[in-house]
């Protein structure tokens, strides 16, 4: 009887680890590869023919000719995927304030705002993955000037190119009107 339970439970030990360990995922994975091959393969973006990063993860821009994305509190110096995590920060930490009072102050020099000038949120706290690779409408078109003083190009041009690469909500009532950083910084070196 003992030999009879321990054979029974090795077969089922070996089959319940050929469906779930090998079955399944080669299943999830075929089909995920068939029906969405692009977010199966990491939604990456490519420059000249070179991925140069997921459309789903947020990257350091801090070249004037570029537009800026969300602070990032991921990792030592920002950014690290593989360290994803916001601050913790509550809205009554004095870290958080003068952090967010900190970079208020260098975005508006960098885009010569007046002292005075509300700032866009979301280019003063960071998310809560610390990775977040979309910004508002607003937090996109603040740096319009800059980009193009930088650039030499027109505003109007900017403009219309942060129109152009607007992420609606999701099925007309999820989420908020906003740009892909990195998506949008690749058009904006695409420009003619």
């Amino acid at each position: 009887m003992f030999k009879s339970i321990i054979l029974k439970s090795t077969m089922l030990l070996i089959v319940l680890t050929l469906i779930t360990g090998l079955i399944y995922p080669l299943a999830t994975t075929g089909i995920a590869q068939l029906i969405f091959p692009y977010q199966a393969n990491g939604s990456l973006l490519y420059k000249n023919g070179k991925a140069v990063g997921s459309k789903l993860i947020g990257q350091q821009f801090s070249d004037p000719k570029y537009f800026h994305g969300r602070p990032s509190a991921a990792g030592k110096n920002g950014y690290d995927a593989t360290s994803s995590s916001g601050s913790n920060l509550g809205p009554t930490n004095k870290l958080l304030k003068e952090t967010a009072e900190k970079l208020a102050i260098q975005l508006r020099n960098e885009n010569n705002l007046p002292a005075y000038a509300a700032v866009p949120s979301d280019l003063i706290t960071s998310s809560a993955s610390g990775l977040d690779p979309d910004i508002s409408i607003e937090a996109a078109l603040i740096q319009i000037p800059r980009i193009a003083k930088a650039r030499g190009i027109s505003e109007a041009k900017l403009k219309k190119l942060v129109n152009d690469h607007i992420i609606r909500r999701q099925l007309g009532i999820l989420g908020e009107p906003r740009v892909n950083v990195l998506d949008l910084n690749i058009a904006l070196d695409n420009l003619k």
